[in-house]
């Protein structure tokens, strides 16, 4: 049945520390606005932000399956013309370990991932200027020549404006530009559109920290391009650096503020309310999509620019206000001179501060089927609990990550651990597929952690790292994001 979408209604008057509203908020039969979300952000107890969030994440998901996917994530070349301050992972091209890999090694990384039952490559990249549109449209037909029941999800938003600029497409208009390359990717073999590069979308943080890469209404307009085309995409949030509160907030705004211009357009409703009808429920008419998940995570300091600007506090003259919320704004405006110190200190985000977000992500995003728990950057057992803070998904057992664990952080589990991890928190673990459609419900003695009779053989074990000029290696361990 096809709905008209509706957003639920504001109730600005009220605090948003009042039960009621968040009673309504956890039912989905009210929506919090910016200055409520805000309030929650700075004031809401740890606890109680994460009751509220589990409320509404069961009132959608309901109180048994929690999930995961069977994906790769493949780093195709970390050569790249931007110059993220919080990125370890890019190179210029004439270093010693920047690599593009070729397409017969991409299909021997698919071919591993096939073996462990995997559904999806998640295949990302530096923004290469060397590499044609040719070389894409080939990589992605060849890739669907080969294994057409693997998912290609591929190319986040930064990526795809940076093959405007290189490709330069015709059409009057960014939007038209990106759809020309857009629809290309998709009939050789594009599935779905990832959300990386999303990083916090204010203007201020953004100039500072993503420093060529596209800005908040290009990476908004590249998602609405692959929705119009039928397409399930992802949103992400990057924090815990110089951003302020308010940022967070308006970055999720948006993401909010888009779903439900797509959602308007296709005339229906994103009510997902019954696990029996699997992870999509009614979706949008046929021939659009939508955002079906949003994740958010930490910043990992470890070899990056970023991670070389000193903590607030850690100086005497750091008094007052962190310079980031000085600056932020509700509506991602603020003036970057309003403090001397924005951009020159970071407010790292420990566990605390990662279950606040992720359960105010969860209120605040009422019209977002996903909420994924980022375990690769926080560790097994804070993904763990944020199931209890309104995240529905462990995210995805991954075979080799490059991108995060060059700022540090190496997490990896495999299968049996994750579904342990999952069962444990009171849940029973089901694989799903790229729309939250369940492959596996792992309710029996045949689950993949319920077959284990010795932990020891299970331990964590070393991530694959992409490396120039070597050999790939059978990942026997996966990891996930």
């Amino acid at each position: 049945m096809t709905h008209t979408f509706a957003p639920p209604p504001e109730h600005p008057r009220l605090d948003a520390s009042d039960p009621g509203l968040l009673s309504a908020v956890s039912s989905g039969q009210a929506r919090l606005t910016p200055e409520q979300g805000l309030e929650l952000m700075r004031g809401a107890t740890l606890l109680s932000l994460g009751r509220w969030a589990d409320a509404r994440c069961r009132a959608l998901h309901g109180p048994i399956i929690r999930t995961y996917i069977i994906d790769r994530n493949i780093n195709y070349t970390n050569v790249c013309t931007a110059r993220c301050t919080f990125c370890a992972f890019r190179r210029d091209g004439d270093e010693a370990d920047a690599y593009t890999l070729e397409h017969e090694q991409i299909h021997e990384k698919i071919a591993e991932l096939v073996e462990i039952g995997g559904t999806q490559i998640l295949m990302q990249g530096g923004m290469n200027p060397d590499l044609p549109l040719d070389w894409y449209l080939d990589l992605l037909s060849s890739i669907k020549a080969r294994f057409p029941q693997v998912h290609v999800h591929a190319f986040s938003p930064p990526e795809l404006i940076e093959f405007v600029n290189f490709f330069d497409p015709p059409g009057p208009t960014l939007e038209e530009k990106i759809r020309w390359v857009m629809v290309r990717l998709q009939s050789a073999g594009l599935d779905s559109v990832p959300g990386g590069g999303g990083e916090i979308f204010a203007d201020p943080v953004r100039r500072r920290i993503g420093l060529g890469k596209c800005d908040a209404e290009a990476w908004l307009t590249t998602m609405y391009v692959a929705h119009t085309l039928g397409m399930f995409t992802s949103a992400t949030m990057m924090f815990g650096h110089i951003e302020g509160y308010a940022d967070r907030v308006h970055h999720m705004k948006l993401v909010r503020d888009w779903q439900d211009r797509i959602l308007k357009e296709a005339g229906a409703t994103e009510r997902r309310s019954d696990e029996a009808t699997k992870g999509r429920g009614d979706r949008a008419t046929e021939g659009m999509g939508h955002y079906v998940s949003f994740i958010a995570w930490p910043f990992q300091r470890e070899n990056t620019p970023l991670g070389r600007v000193k903590d607030w506090g850690a100086q005497v003259e750091d008094t007052g206000a962190f310079p980031g919320d000085v600056v932020a704004t509700l509506a991602g405006d603020g003036d970057p001179r309003a403090h001397a110190d924005f951009g020159r200190r970071v407010r790292m985000s420990g566990s605390t501060d990662y279950l606040r977000t992720q359960a105010l992500s969860r209120l605040f995003l009422d019209n977002i089927y996903s909420i994924g728990a980022s375990w690769v950057t926080m560790g097994p057992h804070i993904g763990q609990v944020a199931l209890k803070f309104g995240a529905n998904d462990m995210g995805s057992v991954m075979m080799e990550e490059n991108v995060v664990s060059s700022a540090g952080t190496t997490y990896c589990l495999d299968e049996p651990v994750l579904c342990r991890l999952i069962r444990e928190s009171g849940f029973v673990p089901a694989q799903r597929d790229n729309v939250y459609d369940l492959l596996r419900v792992h309710d029996g003695a045949e689950s993949p952690d319920l077959r284990v009779s010795d932990w020891s053989k299970h331990r964590t074990k070393r991530l694959h790292i992409e490396r120039a000029a070597e050999p790939i290696e059978a990942a026997l361990t996966v990891s996930a994001k």
